[in-house]
């Protein structure tokens, strides 16, 4: 019998079907009904413990086409129920199977729904999750190693490559790519569309990408807090003004930050396939995929800063640009993966501004 343990006292007996081994993160919980292997292996999930709210987990295997990285960042996995018996003509093996491959930690059995009102409820916490079952002394001493729990605060140079590569070589636009832990699937949307992406580890320095002869810049999704990126945050600040930069969730957050906005941590976060946002300029809604566990505080933007998206749950902010500085960012995922293709067009929106911005610049 496996356990779960919050750090405010709530204890959970479930079953293990993943990686037989101890763990510590910061439980979070996901909306998404499907797309659970993107899921897994979108590196903005490192440091935590997904909850996904959809009850039957694992029904379509795992296939060799939805991976949005090598290997899974987060710690561990919950579900209401685990489907042992998959049914998909592209599945390669069982859910269970890739995760002890991996050695990522899951339960089964979790009452997940009460176990997502009491994160609502009490906000974000750490938890400790053991395949094994415990006496109450050593529940009590779990409760407190996980109070005290501190994530890494490096966590971006746990996920970002190693190694600079290129994707979409010979394409017209040349992209400099900062993977902070970033999507498979923003790689291949800029790809598809023309660029000629070439993919730098996180702490690249801004000479480098200055000497490339770029046409734009582009910022990845990460995980952890915006503000322990302090690295991260100088090279934007010396790439600010030389180059077009575009940024996605991380990438936002950091540019928010290097133009004067602050940032602040959500209660549970947005995570999940079906987050409504809206147009300002335009007026329009359309539904959004997210993870994130912060956000950049609307009030906080300096007067170059224009707003351009919120949030229709909670009103937060979702995107801004900069024109005197031709940068444009937005929390949400457009490229989905998980999640409805609603956004897609902002992909091809900046697309056209790299062709004006590249234009201009030889001219």
């Amino acid at each position: 019998m496996a356990t779960l343990i919050l750090e405010d006292g709530t204890v959970m007996t479930a079953k293990s079907f993943g990686a037989s081994r101890e763990v510590f993160g910061e439980i979070v919980f996901n909306t998404s009904m499907a797309g659970y292997q993107e899921i897994l292996t979108d590196p903005s999930y490192a440091n935590q413990i997904i909850v996904m709210t959809y009850p039957e987990i694992g029904n379509y295997g795992i296939n060799d086409d939805d991976f949005e990285s090598l290997s899974p960042a987060l710690k561990a996995l919950i579900v209401k129920e685990y489907c042992k018996n998959e049914s998909h003509y592209k599945s390669t093996k069982k859910l269970g199977e890739y995760l002890k491959e991996r050695n990522v930690a899951a339960l089964e059995g979790i009452d997940t729904r009460t176990l997502t009102k009491k994160i609502r409820e009490a906000g974000t916490m750490n938890c400790f999750i053991t395949p094994r079952d415990l006496s109450e002394y050593e529940i009590k001493q779990k409760i407190e190693e996980t109070k005290n729990y501190k994530p890494n605060p490096d966590v971006v140079f746990d996920v970002t490559t190693r190694v600079m590569y290129t994707r979409g070589e010979g394409n017209p636009i040349k992209l400099a790519f900062i993977d902070y832990g970033a999507k498979y699937g923003i790689i291949k949307s800029l790809v598809n569309r023309g660029c000629e992406v070439r993919v730098y580890p996180a702490n690249t320095s801004a000479q480098s990408i200055l000497d490339g002869n770029f046409d734009a810049v582009f910022l990845s999704n990460g995980p952890g807090d915006p503000k322990d990126c302090i690295q991260e945050i100088e090279t934007i600040k010396k790439l600010a003004g030389k180059l077009p930069i575009f940024g996605i969730c991380l990438g936002y957050q950091l540019l928010s930050i290097v133009f004067g906005a602050k940032t602040y941590k959500l209660k549970y976060g947005h995570r999940g396939a079906n987050h409504p946002v809206i147009n300002l300029e335009t007026n329009k809604v359309m539904m959004s995929s997210q993870n994130h566990g912060y956000a950049v505080d609307i009030n906080t933007l300096s007067e170059i800063m224009t707003p351009t998206y919120k949030n229709l749950n909670d009103d937060t902010l979702e995107g801004f640009k900069i024109d005197s500085f031709k940068v444009h960012a937005v929390q949400f995922h457009p490229e989905a993966a998980p999640g409805p293709n609603d956004a897609a067009i902002i992909f091809d929106g900046w697309i056209e501004l790299m062709k004006k911005y590249k234009k201009e610049r030889e001219q």
